[in-house]
Formats: C-alpha cells, structure tokens, sequence
C-alpha cells in the first residue's frame, strides 16, 4: 500500500501575499488529447531498482518525508520504478523477515512509515505515469504520481479532473486510499467515489508475493480488495502500484466523459481580520455561522454544493482570521452565491477587514501553485495535526474551548485551526458502499501548530494535543461520532487518538476512523495480509 497518509491540508500559515495562491483544502506523461491508448503505460524501460543503503550519500537525502519531525534508519530504501520491482522487494523483505513501509509522495503526518521498526523503506516517488487505459475504459494512476501531475495531465490531455486535495506536492498513493477530497468534494465527491480499480502487490498465506488487481465490478471475485481502498488508508493491505479512476455513472469511450469536466477558471473571495479587534463574542459569531451555512447548503444537488468555503484562524500570535470562498467561475450565479456565503457568515459579526479580495484565476494555476497548502517552508517543517468530522455546528462549550485556546500564552504564530466545507454530493453515497464511513458530515475542523527546532517541539505537541482535548473534552478529549462529532479522517492519521493518556473516551481509534465498517475491512485484511506483513501505529488489526 503507498504511504499511509499523503495528504495535505492546506492554508497552513497565511500571508496577504500568498494568500489567493496557498489557501486550499487542507490533491508517464500524457498520451494527448483525444488518444485512446491501447493499455496503461508498461513497465518496460522504466527507473531503477535502485538500493540505497547508510554511507551512501543518497541515504540522508531519501530518508525524511514531509514533516521533519520524523527519519527512521532502515538498513535500506529501495526505489521502485515498476510493479515487478515492488514484487521483487516486497519478497525480499518477506523472505529476511524485515519490516517493510511504503511511501509515496512523503506527507504521513505521523511516523507510520518512519517507526524505528521498519527495515526496507519502499520508496514509490519514480512510478508516476499518468494515462488513458483504453483497455479498462478508465484513467491508470500510480501511485508516486502528485495531485500537480494529475491534474495537469488529465486537463491538458482530456480536460477532465477528480474532486482531489489542494496540495499539488502530495502523492496519490496515500491521498487516493484514505479517500481523498478538496474543493471540488462538494460538487464531485470523494476522490474514491470515481475510483474503479486498484492494482495491489500481496503477500499470501504461503508467503507468494504477486500483484493483483481488484476492481468495482459486483461479480469481480477481489472486489473487496477494492473496497478497502476506498478510503481504508495505506499501509494495511499491499502496496498499491496502480489506480484507476472513472466515474461510475460514466458512459461510452470518450475518455473526456468519463471524469467530471475541469473547471475553466476559479472565482476565489478572501477576506481577513486582524486579530486586533477580534473579540470572543465576534470570533464564536464567524465559526457559528459557518456551521450553520454548511447545515443549511450541504445536501447532495444543492445549489450551493460548488462552493468551498475555509474558516482559517490563527492563533492571535499569528495576528489573523481569515475566511475563504471558492467556486467555479462559469456556474451559474456563482458571483451571487459567493457573495451571500461571505454574508451569511459574518452576518452580526462586528468587525472590519483588514483584507477583502475577489479574484478570478485560472484553476490549472490555482490548483498546481507550487507550495500551495505545504505546511511550514523548506526549513520550518515540524508540524503535528489532528482533525475531527462535523455532522453540524460545534456547540457553545466547543467554542468557547476554541477562543480559549486560540488566545492563550502557549500558542504560537504558526499554530491555529482551520474549519473545511465538505458534504454536498460527499452525502449521497452510503457509509457502506465504500470505506469511507463518514458520509453525513458537513465540515472538517483541522488543529495544526507548526515550528522550526526541536527543542520546541514539546511545547507545541502539548499546546495542539490540550487544544483538540479541549474542544473534545465532553467525549474523552476525541470526536466520538454522536450528534455534532464523526469522528477523524484516516489520511490525517493521529496517532493519539490510539493512546490511553489523549483517549479517555473508551471508543478505539478504529472506530473514530471507521466506524462500523471496520469489521468488513478486518475480513478484508485477513484475506490479503493475513501475514501481517503490512503494520503501523494505526494499522487494520486482523480479526
């Protein structure tokens, strides 16, 4: 399985400059335009095997993913460029009992696929064609391919786009298994809800390593396996080498109908406050309000399901608050529907922008910007998130938990939450029919604190981890699914949510992440890794 988690959020730290660019979700070469090709493209004359091992100077250089916070030091990295490498090294490991993680594009948020524990570390980042499988009818990804890549190749080839993350760095490894989503989720979907195959490297009960694929199909006898990488998240199955994406109302051969159609050009509206003025009265006003909105505009075949919107707060240390709105250009009213989403959410609130911009962008640029939605830069990249699924508006002791902790002396200028707009047609799917149990929510809230050194990296892990308690704090410090919470999203893995001392709540991290599917996806694991060969911290158990 690609990495376990290759997801971004996005908006991260947030500058009047970057702002219109990097807010966002917190994602082979193309055959052409209109060329139906015979197969994916093969895994003849492709990268490596290359393996790389300490004392090489490569090693350091490979080591580290996205948050710096974790390396591991396995005996070797092995760089694969094609699925019989993946074979070759996946049965290598097997064979010296070393442990194996996989990754993809580098942005597991936690340390699953750098545990000190695993010796042969799997890297995926050469596999990255992008084409049209004529032969399948569908689009074939791999998995070391970006959400910059894809969206490049299907728009310039065929001017077509899945509902993917912000991010245009992160994988599609781990991004596709855990589900995938951003700001075209509300119109399209979750990214899986257009996935119709999965190619996955094994490991039998006898120890045969062998690729299979797995597809939607009712009568294909690995459908399960298929199911499971619809939001089942990396590194419990196999090693994922290749996707395939069509939409499953797509009809006909025109690979320009079988994915949702890009859009031409992105309408986005920002404004920002200071904090300055921003009273607790005014601050709980803004995340009320953006909960009620999505109440009242997040049923599948809204109006309003083209709008993404993103409530972004600092904390004061950071000086800002800022609201979001996001919208395909060419709707109908977007201008309009823009417009009464900015209203509706500062409606009553007292307070003066200290920035209010509306501007129309091309949305190959918006969505392939580089460093857009990276947490931190290049040298400040140590960062811990945790995230919880909303079925409606926090409630009042939630808020008041959210300004208390927004405006402490703890928090620092990179540290703060960030509320995303979801539902829409996200809804219309049953919690069953994929893996992704979480199907009637309307928002996601994110809490993230960023920094440079490791020295500071227990005040800051202390400052979110009492945070999210605190908000959490009616149901064990986590987002037991009830009423208003769902809980959390496998592709911002946390693993405090499997720690006695951040989970008093006696419901298990499976259950926040899977709710009652978890029992399918245990059978699931039984069948394809009944080894156990593919662990972490927050794996799939077997039954």
């Amino acid at each position: 399985m690609p990495e376990v988690s290759d997801e971004s959020t996005s908006g991260a730290a947030v500058s009047r400059r970057g702002l219109l660019a990097g807010a966002g979700a917190v994602a082979v070469t193309a055959l052409g335009a209109g060329v139906a090709a015979a197969a994916a493209v093969p895994d003849a004359a492709v990268f490596g095997p290359v393996t790389v091992r300490p004392g090489d100077p490569r090693y350091d250089n490979l080591l580290r993913g996205n948050n710096f916070r974790f390396a591991g030091r396995p005996d070797e990295i092995r760089v694969a460029g094609s699925t019989d490498q993946v074979v070759r090294a996946v049965s290598e490991a097997v064979r010296s009992g070393r442990r194996v993680a996989v990754r993809s594009g580098g942005h597991c948020f936690e340390n699953l696929t750098a545990d000190p524990a695993v010796r042969v570390l799997l890297d995926l980042s050469p596999m990255d064609a992008v084409g049209y499988d004529a032969g399948r009818r569908a689009f074939a990804v791999q998995p070391g391919a970006t959400l910059g890549h894809v969206y490049r190749t299907l728009f310039k080839g065929w001017g077509v786009t899945i509902p993917g993350g912000s991010c245009p760095e992160v994988g599609a490894g781990g991004h596709f298994a855990g589900g995938g989503y951003g700001p075209l989720s509300r119109r399209y979907g979750s990214v899986v809800d257009h996935l119709y195959g999965v190619e996955v490297v094994v490991v039998d009960r006898d120890g045969t390593i062998r690729a299979v694929v797995a597809t939607r199909e009712p009568d294909d006898p690995n459908h399960d396996l298929w199911w499971a990488h619809t939001g089942g998240g990396g590194g419990n199955f196999g090693v994922v080498t290749r996707y395939w994406l069509r939409s499953p109302d797509s009809t006909g051969t025109d690979p320009a109908k079988l994915l949702p159609a890009s859009p031409r050009r992105m309408l986005q509206h920002a404004v920002l406050w200071s904090w300055e003025h921003m009273t607790e009265q005014a601050l709980s006003g803004l995340l009320r309000n953006f909960g009620t909105w999505h109440e009242r505009n997040s049923a599948p075949g809204s109006p309003y399901a083209g709008l993404y919107g993103i409530l972004l707060l600092s904390h004061r240390a950071g000086g800002t608050v800022t609201l979001v709105a996001q919208i395909d250009a060419d709707l109908p009213d977007a201008d309009r529907m823009v417009t009464g989403f900015v209203s509706a959410v500062t409606a009553g609130v007292d307070l003066t922008p200290a920035l209010d911009i509306r501007r129309t962008i091309p949305w190959l640029h918006r969505m392939t910007w580089p460093g857009s939605g990276e947490p931190g830069d290049v040298i400040n990249r140590r960062y811990k998130i945790k995230a919880g699924y909303l079925r409606r508006s926090f409630t009042e002791s939630q808020l008041a938990a959210v300004h208390r902790n927004l405006t402490n002396s703890t928090g620092g200028p990179d540290s703060g939450m960030l509320l995303i707009g979801y539902g829409g047609q996200v809804r219309a799917v049953a919690p069953g029919a994929t893996a992704i149990a979480q199907r009637d929510v309307v928002m996601k809230a994110v809490y993230q604190t960023i920094w440079g050194d490791e020295k500071d990296d227990a005040a800051n892990l202390a400052w979110v981890r009492h945070f999210y308690r605190e908000v959490y704090a009616d149901t064990g410090g986590v987002p037991v699914p009830g009423e208003v919470n769902d809980g959390s999203y496998i592709n911002y893995p946390d693993a405090d949510l499997a720690d006695p001392t951040w989970n008093t709540s006696g419901v298990p991290a499976h259950t926040l992440y899977y709710k009652d599917n978890y029992p399918r996806l245990q059978r699931v694991k039984a069948r394809w890794d009944p080894r156990n060969v593919f662990q972490h911290a927050l794996a799939i158990e077997l039954p």
